[in-house]
């Protein structure tokens, strides 16, 4: 599944390098405990997306929100400083690790307007193939322009990414309370 799986060093939970760093805590008893940079905070959206220098970007940025929230049904929340996430889910990996992460999300960096598609694009090369313009990572979606993308096809590729998390999500719930 993707972001849900992909646990590597200096990467986040949906496999990006550079939204959340995993940093080194002092554990209990000396040992070493992994605590996740990136968290859900109270800091506002708008005032973060009103921030965003770059106008083309901030435009995009909000309409890609409104269209998060319409699928979601969740309110933006910040996590971190520089990410916008709907909805959350908890996730343990086998390591010991584990932390709560959003559903669907993005951020408007610099070079692109990066989206967090949780469960990866395995299961999405038809609707990655008539998107439009963009790059992939383990979870990640770099668009460099809304104007660049078929956005019914973008709306569609984050409704079943939601849809499969949500699903994902229950079926470890119901795992985790029959193994009780």
């Amino acid at each position: 599944m993707g972001g849900l799986l992909a646990e590597a060093r200096g990467r986040n939970a949906a496999g990006c390098g550079n939204a959340a760093v995993n940093r080194i805590l002092p554990g209990d008893g000396g040992n070493v405990a992994t605590a996740l940079k990136t968290q859900r905070n109270r800091s506002s959206v708008k005032a973060f997306l009103d921030r965003v220098p770059d106008e083309r970007r901030r435009k995009d940025a909000r309409a890609v929100s409104a269209i998060m929230e319409d699928i979601t049904g969740e309110k933006p929340a910040m996590w971190g400083t520089s990410m916008v996430g709907f909805g959350s889910y908890h996730y343990r990996y086998n390591s010991g690790q584990e932390g709560d992460w959003p559903l669907v999300g993005f951020s408007p960096r610099k070079d692109s307007l990066t989206l967090y598609i949780m469960p990866g694009f395995r299961d999405y090369g038809a609707l990655l193939a008539k998107l439009g313009r963009h790059k992939k990572g383990v979870s990640c979606l770099y668009i460099t322009s809304l104007d660049d993308v078929h956005l019914p096809t973008l709306k569609t590729l984050v409704r079943q990414s939601v849809k499969h998390m949500k699903k994902m999500v229950k079926e470890r719930a119901s795992q985790a309370t029959s193994d009780s």
